[in-house]
């Protein structure tokens, strides 16, 4: 039951801020992260009414989907670093990949999308702090890079993904998500053969997903809020 309330309460708080930013809520797109849960916490989350889940780490998601955790679920996302050399673990089983962070990885997933005889859809992940510590592409590469994906044949480019500095106050990542929003919007014009594809901005989490939609967020990524913090690592 503390699931479901916590699931009512996120989406109660999506609603309120997609309606005071003038937007409709059915617009959002709630993303459960579920990074270290179990099945059968996937399993409720999805019986609680939870209908797209996004798994941060590869061996993670094998294991769900051979345990069929995700039945009921509208969509799966792979949304956390995506290695090259597992990209036929997660290409053709997932619908959305987010972290798209540079040409060799797309060449990656070009080339197995491509084996598998499928079209993948992705998001490039932008780098909008410009942190040495995380992925993405800087946001002055972006469209090249959006241009280079347009070119191919299995892999569909579906919007913009950015993980922000940490914010320890509300409203401190706005301006990171106003800058993601005029990026999405710029690159849908210059690569314009893709607009109608181009329909996904994913950003905010739990801390700040209500600014994130104020600014245009399509589709947040949650987890703490709605299972509680993550278990410590084990030593």
């Amino acid at each position: 039951m503390e699931l479901e309330q916590k699931l009512q309460t996120v989406k109660a708080r999506i609603a309120a801020a997609a309606l005071r930013a003038g937007r409709d809520p059915e617009e959002i797109v709630l993303c459960a992260a579920t990074k270290v849960q179990t099945d059968d916490t996937i399993r409720a989350a999805i019986a609680a009414g939870v209908e797209v889940c996004g798994e941060n780490r590869v061996q993670e998601l094998c294991a769900h989907l051979e345990n069929d955790a995700y039945a009921g679920a509208k969509q799966v996302h792979f949304i956390g670093h995506l290695q090259t050399n597992k990209v036929n673990k997660v290409v053709g089983r997932v619908e959305l990949i987010h972290s798209v962070d540079s040409l060799h990885l797309l060449e990656a997933i070009e080339k197995q999308a491509q084996k598998l005889g499928i079209v993948q859809d992705i998001l490039l992940q932008v780098n909008i702090g410009s942190e040495q510590s995380k992925g993405g592409v800087e946001p002055e590469e972006l469209e090249a890079i959006a241009r280079t994906v347009v070119q191919m044949d299995h892999v569909r480019l579906r919007g913009l993904m950015a993980i922000p500095p940490v914010a320890h106050e509300l409203g401190a990542n706005t301006h990171y998500f106003v800058k993601m929003r005029q990026l999405f919007i710029d690159i849908k014009a210059k690569v314009d053969h893709n607009e109608s594809d181009m329909n996904c901005l994913s950003m905010g989490m739990s801390g700040d997903y209500e600014d994130a939609i104020a600014q245009g967020a399509t589709l947040i990524r949650v987890g703490t809020a709605l299972f509680g913090p993550r278990p410590a690592p084990q030593a």
